[in-house]
């Protein structure tokens, strides 16, 4: 079909010649469109275009042992931190330690001048000796062997008793010839009764000066105690964190003199959420990442707090950490994870199967042997594998290798199971 037009076969009134070629120019090429038979452009964007075929590994998910963890952050801190003071008053002569030194049990720290406890411990002694000679207590012998009777000033009023009681008896026999007056007898009889009130006083007076003799004793041991807390020692094997004084320093009781803290045994405090409180108990493994040590530490959580701290919902727990080598240090920053249920299981994949860009993680997931992207939850990370929340599910095949992926047909090649690791541990001792 053919048209020609002339522009002398068009006139409109008014009208422009480029307005009426314009439009005669448009309807040509609509009919041109519109007549036209070939429709083989619109065959081609009909047909589905050809997968191309890629031969990877795959992967067949399974639940698998994935033991529930529960992470908390804390510090390592000392087992025992002493501020050691001093018990008496005096002047510092010697400080025998300083910041970081090592010390054992028993080790002198501090030694506070003693010309003076020294001197308290010799009168002491000098005044015990002396009780002890008041009633003739030789120094060899102990003070429980003595017997008051036997003490020469009672035995010297017992025998004056004695004497005036045969005295008055004798008098008490003449009286009955008439031999002695009845004057006397009373006379004599005072005399007796004299006689023993001097051996009751000698009596209580022994016992007195035995009193004493353990007052003197008394007197003597704080003397020396404090003659030996001159010396102040270290109470526990640890290290010296700090120093409060120096030669010549007057310190007084309770004084602060050297801090020393027990690092051959450190604790690690860490707490957990409110909703897990009920399943921690002692014994549960505790995995420690310390940045300074490559390997982790496995201990065990020792102590739980018996209340929740209301301020924040959390529950305290504290781990022994051993620290024989003396490798770690107090204050340590560490990361926990506490092993809630060991049983526990979780759809897992390696990190390699997961793709990250620009936020959002994906695997390859093979539908009816297509490779497609399947976006994906990701939880916890172990060890070159990963948990995967939602997404994903047991019997879905994925590509092992997430950088191998396309959307492709799958020629599976090496595809293996991940299984319940409980399962195929069975089936091993089988």
């Amino acid at each position: 079909m053919k048209f020609v037009f002339r522009q002398s076969d068009v006139r409109l009134p008014g009208g422009s010649l480029r307005s009426v070629r314009f439009i005669l120019l448009l309807s040509a090429a609509l009919l041109l469109t519109g007549c036209s038979g070939d429709d083989s452009s619109s065959d081609l964007k009909k047909q589905p275009k050809e997968l191309p075929t890629i031969e990877v590994a795959t992967l067949e998910l399974a639940p698998q042992v994935w033991p529930r963890q529960v992470r908390s952050q804390g510090s390592l801190t000392p087992d025992d931190r002493a501020v050691i003071g001093s018990e008496i008053e005096g002047r510092v002569d010697k400080v025998h330690v300083d910041l970081g030194d090592s010390v054992e049990e028993g080790t002198p720290l501090v030694t506070i001048r003693q010309e003076e406890f020294q001197l308290r411990v010799d009168q002491a002694e000098a005044e015990l000796r002396q009780a002890r000679a008041a009633v003739g207590l030789k120094p060899e012998t102990p003070v429980s062997e003595l017997n008051p009777e036997n003490a020469p000033p009672v035995r010297e009023a017992k025998a004056l008793w004695d004497e005036a009681i045969a005295q008055l008896n004798r008098a008490k026999q003449l009286q009955s010839t008439s031999s002695i007056s009845p004057a006397e007898v009373d006379e004599l009889k005072s005399a007796a009764e004299v006689a023993e009130a001097r051996y009751r006083s000698a009596l209580n007076s022994v016992q007195e000066k035995i009193a004493l003799i353990g007052v003197r004793q008394a007197e003597l041991s704080l003397a020396q105690d404090d003659l030996e807390n001159s010396v102040i020692k270290a109470p526990f094997k640890g290290l010296v964190v700090q120093r409060q004084i120096s030669p010549g320093t007057f310190v007084r009781v309770g004084d602060p003199a050297i801090s020393i803290v027990r690092l051959d045994q450190l604790r690690f405090r860490g707490t957990i959420p409110e909703r897990y409180a009920l399943q921690l108990s002692k014994g549960q493994k505790v995995v420690l990442e310390i940045e300074s040590i490559k390997e982790p530490l496995v201990v065990e959580v020792s102590r739980i707090s018996p209340a929740v701290d209301l301020a924040n919902r959390s529950l305290l727990f504290e781990a022994l950490v051993d620290n024989s080598e003396g490798k770690l240090r107090s204050g340590l920053f560490a990361t926990a994870r506490i092993v809630i249920d060991e049983n526990a299981t979780a759809i897992v994949v390696p990190d390699s199967a997961l793709i990250e860009f620009a936020g959002s993680e994906k695997v390859w997931k093979v539908v009816e042997e297509i490779s497609k992207e399947q976006e994906v939850l990701t939880g916890e990370r172990r060890e070159g594998e990963i948990e995967i929340i939602s997404g994903l599910k047991a019997g879905d095949i994925i590509l092992q290798n997430g950088a191998e992926g396309e959307v492709a047909r799958v020629k599976m090649t090496g595809s293996k199971t991940l299984i319940d690791a409980k399962a195929s541990e069975a089936v091993t001792k089988e």
